[in-house]
């Protein structure tokens, strides 16, 4: 192939994309790079299609991949038929990054957001804020070496716990195919260096190898990577739901530190049969060694589930409790003290989160630091080699304006409506992401009639299953 008419043919492909094709035909390529500009994206495609100057093997099914039938007639005169009866155009990229991609394409956007809740305590916050797409999200991952081509176990856990088990069967599929073939591979192996006559080798196959290659063959009837399959939501049967039945329901702490609802919030989960401490005023280092304290009653590790409430000023990410100078309480950190690495005896529970924020100024920290994460660390484990364990989680924040806290006699509309939205689901027996919606309805409502002082709500889960309270 003419260099000439490589970059012309590459020319037309990378500016017929869209910025999303140009990420996803980058990540095919096998680049970590995540600019996805026009120049850049021909350029690697430049440097990866000369490996393959013989024919249009690499381009032609990067096209494919992408599904992009118009541009594979339009530049090399392919059918789609054509090619996808020609097996030849099927065997040039790898399969982890294909399944990769193809994962990415079918991800949603709130599975994204739940994605980048799990692994926050693996990727750097700035990395994960700026990722776009689940390729940015696995980039990142490859770089830091937790996922590779013979490691996807991470991915696989992920997908599960954020409830999209379809993608996670594609992942498994994947493994298992990659398991087996070094399997075979090995075997192999082991047999010439036992038989090096190729002739013996040829007609006293191992029984194990057949074995093996069974397994193999058997490993690729699972569904296609490449076909979408739907969630499995419907014909839900008692195993969808967590088991919610103890008396009590679990442990319920309260942290008022303006004063105003703890206890309309106590008087709710009471009644929801929960064993509920409520704590008024609490600055930051209190507000945290009560946290940490809250299991090492024998008695409150018992329950089916965990709920804690704070309210509290604070800032975008730290929660300032009673302080008025400090870096605060990060709200990261509140989510992993209750995790099943930290509380073991805590997973597989739904752990339940409502936080009530009113805003103040962000400001420059003094010299004196409250809490590091060094010092969240459990059993020895530092950041940098935390495994995420933040399936079951429920996480509600809502945040408005300090101001709102100057009226007199002031209950905020988030607990209001939440409170509500629980003591009616007790009667409908309604679950709980149902009863939410309530929620959200209530804030919008409230937002339509009031301008100046608005709620902002932000709703997050890895429930792996229904939750009902009651």
């Amino acid at each position: 192939m003419a260099d000439k008419h490589l970059l012309q043919l590459i020319s037309r492909i990378v500016e017929a994309l869209n910025q999303s094709e140009r990420r996803r035909l980058l990540y095919l390529c096998g680049s970590l790079d995540t600019d996805s500009s026009i120049a850049c994206v021909k350029e690697t495609l430049k440097s990866k299609v000369r490996n393959y100057e013989t024919d249009h093997s690499f381009l032609v099914e990067i096209l494919l991949q992408m599904r992009r039938y118009d541009i594979l007639r339009k530049v090399f005169g392919y059918s789609r038929n054509q090619v996808e009866k020609n097996h030849a155009f099927r065997k040039v990229l790898p399969k982890f990054r294909v399944l990769m991609a193809d994962v990415s394409e079918d991800m949603a956007s709130e599975d994204l957001d739940s994605m980048k809740f799990l692994l926050s305590n693996i990727v750097a916050r700035e990395k994960l804020d700026k990722a776009q797409n689940f390729l940015d999200v696995i980039t990142e991952l490859e770089k830091l070496d937790k996922v590779s081509s013979e490691q996807v176990d991470l991915v696989e856990e992920c997908l599960t716990n954020i409830g999209r088990v379809d993608l996670a069967k594609n992942v498994k599929s994947y493994k298992m195919t990659v398991v087996t073939s070094e399997q075979h591979l090995s075997q192999q192996q082991r047999c010439r260096a036992a038989c090096p006559n190729p002739i013996r080798e040829t007609f006293h196959w191992p029984q194990q190898a057949r074995q093996v290659q069974t397994l193999l063959t058997a490993a690729t009837n699972i569904p296609s990577v490449h076909t979408p399959v739907q969630r499995e939501q419907n014909h839900l049967t008692p195993i969808d739901c967590y088991t919610f039945n103890t008396n009590p329901r679990g442990v319920c702490v309260i942290i008022d530190c303006v004063g105003n609802d703890g206890e309309m919030l106590e008087h709710t989960f009471r009644s929801l049969h929960f064993n509920v401490f409520l704590h008024k005023l609490l600055n930051v280092d209190d507000t945290l060694s009560t946290l940490r304290e809250i299991f090492r009653n024998r008695q409150n590790q018992e329950g089916d589930g965990f709920v804690c409430c704070i309210i509290s000023r604070g800032t975008a990410d730290y929660l300032l409790a009673t302080d008025t100078f400090s870096t605060g309480l990060r709200l990261d950190a509140v989510r992993q003290l209750f995790n099943a690495e930290a509380c073991p005896m805590l997973a597989g529970k739904p752990k339940l989160f409502f936080i009530q924020r009113y805003s103040v100024p962000e400001f420059q920290p003094y010299a004196r630091t409250y809490h590091r994460d060094e010092d969240l660390e459990t059993d020895g484990l530092s950041r940098r080699d935390y495994i995420p364990t933040d399936a079951d989680v429920f996480w509600s924040h809502c945040w408005t304006d300090e101001c709102q806290l100057e009226q007199r006699d002031h209950h905020s509309i988030y607990l209001k409506s939440l409170t509500k939205a629980l003591q009616t689901g007790q009667i409908r027996k309604t679950h709980l992401v149902d009863a939410h919606i309530e929620v959200n309805a209530a804030i919008y409502n409230y937002n339509a009639s009031n301008s100046r002082t608005k709620y902002n709500i932000d709703l997050k889960h890895t429930l792996r299953k229904n939750l009902y309270l009651y």
